[in-house]
């Protein structure tokens, strides 16, 4: 596959991302998959869906985890209900991305990403030392298998998360960037994150951002792509710059209603395809 193939993030029976038939009707070639509600993560369902994303002419380039009780309703609530670092649901859940990572296999998948939580900043603390081991465990699962785990940044600093990566010893293990987050939760300026972390970086998010008033406190905003702090054409040149050649991943959290989703998707490829054209002509001239 080319460098920088276009994406989008994509359901298949949950409420997040792009339904899979406007991803086709757009042309999209590449997918990161919201993973399927439990009981839909069979061994037969996990044929139906690989025998319809082959007919869409669609390649999963990454699964992404989610959970029962998570909430993004604000960031103290991030806090306390996101991914594996609430203690009180992160048994259940290491068993369930341990699941996910087994479906996603069986879709042909080497890769599963998600949000971790929130990496506790102090590294000499207790529960610091509990994240590192339960992902070390999670990790240990998927090598098993030949697959990888990608951490979403966002609710860390770019130098925590590479002090994280780099303390849990697991060489399967990068990172997801996606530099609305980094605004959205006031973790830091995007683009500087890119390049400290860019060794890490094996897959991304192209979604844009404004900042809050009060970063890291209250939430910023989701804006269309283009549209918010997120230098686009920047992030494209940083990307270039760290030599990112994998898919061009569009996310964005608008309700499930198709022709709207068309119309603010089309739009951003459209960006996308605009960027990526004079970068690439550029670095042919070099």
């Amino acid at each position: 596959m080319s460098k920088w193939p276009l994406g989008v993030f994509a359901s298949i029976d949950a409420g997040l991302g792009v339904h899979l038939e406007v991803a086709h009707e757009l042309q999209v070639p590449t997918v990161h998959l919201h993973a399927p509600q439990k009981q839909s993560r069979t061994p037969e369902r996990a044929k139906e869906f690989a025998a319809k994303l082959k007919d869409l002419g669609i390649k999963i380039s990454c699964v992404f985890a989610g959970f029962e009780g998570e909430s993004y309703a604000d960031i103290p609530t991030v806090e306390k209900t996101i991914g594996l670092v609430p203690e009180n649901t992160r048994t259940e859940r290491v068993a369930e991305l341990k699941e996910i990572a087994d479906f996603a296999k069986s879709l042909g998948v080497d890769v599963v990403g998600l949000h971790i939580g929130y990496v506790p900043h102090d590294s000499e603390s207790e529960a610091y030392h509990e994240v590192l081991e339960v992902t070390r465990n999670v990790c240990t699962h998927l090598a098993a298998s030949g697959q990888a785990l990608h951490l979403e940044t966002g609710q860390e600093p770019a130098d925590v998360l590479l002090k994280f990566l780099k303390d849990t010893g697991c060489n399967n293990l990068f990172v997801n960037f996606d530099p609305a987050n980094m605004i959205l939760y006031g973790a830091g300026e995007p683009l500087p994150a890119l390049e400290l972390i860019g060794s890490y970086v094996r897959s991304i998010h192209c979604k844009d951002g404004t900042w809050s008033d009060k970063p890291g406190v209250t939430w910023g905003t989701e804006v269309p792509l283009g549209e918010g702090d997120v230098d686009m054409a920047a992030y494209l040149q940083t990307l270039d710059k760290i030599g990112y050649t994998g898919p061009l991943t569009i996310e964005r959290e608008i309700p499930q209603e198709p022709d709207r989703q068309k119309e603010e998707i089309s739009k951003a490829l459209d960006l996308l395809k605009s960027l990526k054209s004079k970068i690439l002509q550029e670095d042919a001239k070099a």
